[in-house]
């Protein structure tokens, strides 16, 4: 792995995967303000590839298919992601049409793709299981930019111009720090040549605010046409910075993200027949995270699969975990880690997310390091520590 800097000050970092056929390259940039408007960011986000002054839409979407040049631009909460994987030959190309993208997309079809996005979002809403999770991010983010939700977007998306887009543009692409990881067996010296010409790289200070501290919240919508209950409660945690970090994602297999081996699963699907689907997450952000527990389950069993949700949590923060069940949360997170970094693309987007949240590009070993030394006490304690009663309780039901 090679770590150098761009003459515009833009950390890049070349790993070579030797006699592998196709490049991956990863370029974030950081979000340092909120949006004026919910909607503006994943709007602007879906007009970057537009078209270009060199290329109209459909001349750019035709080079790329010519050319199997995979492109895309993600809207991330605290940094917009633009990435593509191709072959090896058409590596040069794919970094010339980025570099055109970056610095020369026009904004098209502006009014065209937001009546598109309107439609999208509220067809995802028909989604119980969307209205929930969208209920449950907009109250235990209320009134701040994380909690810009899909119905927050709809509430706000008509009050966003075209001039609002192309500034948050503008402002991203010049008070940003940017960060470029590129996987494959090829040549990192063009990063220089396509990149080190795009605005530079700054260590702007980020004006998003710390979310507010919690206070026990239930929220519910009751919606006639839904065959089941969704439930969702969450509790505002630490993010990458702390030293919890390794523990929350041991604590989230354990509970609820191991699937057939998890807790949840066992007690409320397998035992009590409470569950279709129950789950944890535990999403980060850079200012804040979420850990959640949700299910679906008939409506009769909502009050029951809530208590269930307590009794889980008491058990964790009361008896200590087993070293066998330790040890095998931790192969299955190890194993999940493989599976999510065997591609070159997977590999990139892996050590540019680490990057750009203020970590080093090798910043899986420490995790890797960190997670393999994490003990019992150090579970419950951190369960008793995160899963108080200051939580946010969401329910959609008929």
């Amino acid at each position: 792995m090679k770590e150098f800097i761009l003459n515009n000050k833009i950390r890049a970092c070349f790993k070579l995967n030797s006699n592998t056929p196709r490049a991956a390259l990863t370029l974030n940039m950081s979000i340092s303000a909120p949006e004026k408007f919910a909607g503006e960011y994943i709007l602007m986000n879906r007009l970057l590839l537009k078209g270009t002054a060199n290329y109209s839409s459909k001349e750019l979407s035709e080079i790329l298919d010519e050319n199997a040049i995979e492109l895309n631009a993600e809207m991330k909460s605290d940094y917009l992601r633009l990435r593509f994987i191709c072959l090896n030959e058409d590596y040069e190309k794919a970094l010339s049409i980025l570099a055109d993208i970056i610095q020369n997309t026009t904004f098209e079809e502006f009014e065209k793709e937001k009546e598109r996005l309107k439609g999208e979002l509220t067809a995802e809403l028909d989604s119980a299981k969307v209205k929930v999770s969208d209920l449950f991010t907009k109250t235990i983010y209320k009134n701040h930019y994380y909690g810009n939700s899909y119905t927050k977007i709809l509430e706000e998306i008509d009050n966003v111009t075209k001039e609002d887009v192309i500034n948050s543009y503008r402002e991203i692409l010049i008070n940003s720090k940017k960060t470029v990881v590129l996987v494959g067996d090829t040549d990192p010296s063009l990063l220089e040549k396509y990149l080190g010409t795009i605005p530079e790289s700054s260590d702007t200070e980020s004006k998003i605010t710390q979310p507010a501290a919690l206070k026990q919240e239930y929220v519910e919508i009751i919606k006639d046409d839904a065959n089941q209950a969704q439930i969702l409660q969450g509790w505002l945690v630490p993010t990458i910075d702390d030293g919890d970090y390794p523990v929350l994602m041991l604590l989230n297999i354990i509970l609820g993200a191991s699937g057939l081996s998890s807790r949840l699963f066992r007690e409320l699907r397998e035992k009590k027949g409470l569950a279709y689907t129950v789950r944890t997450s535990y999403e980060t952000h850079f200012k804040s995270a979420v850990f959640s527990i949700y299910i679906g389950t008939e409506p009769i069993n909502t009050k029951t699969s809530i208590a269930g949700f307590k009794e889980e949590i008491e058990k964790i923060k009361e008896t200590l975990v087993s070293d066998e069940e330790l040890e095998s949360a931790k192969n299955n997170w190890l194993g999940k880690q493989q599976y999510v970094s065997e591609t070159n693309s997977q590999q990139a987007n892996l050590m540019a997310y680490y990057s750009i949240m203020g970590k080093p590009f090798n910043y899986r070993e420490e995790v890797i390091r960190m997670v393999k030394a994490v003990t019992p006490e150090q579970i419950r304690q951190c369960a008793r520590k995160y899963f108080t009663d200051d939580f946010v309780l969401a329910v959609i039901k008929p």
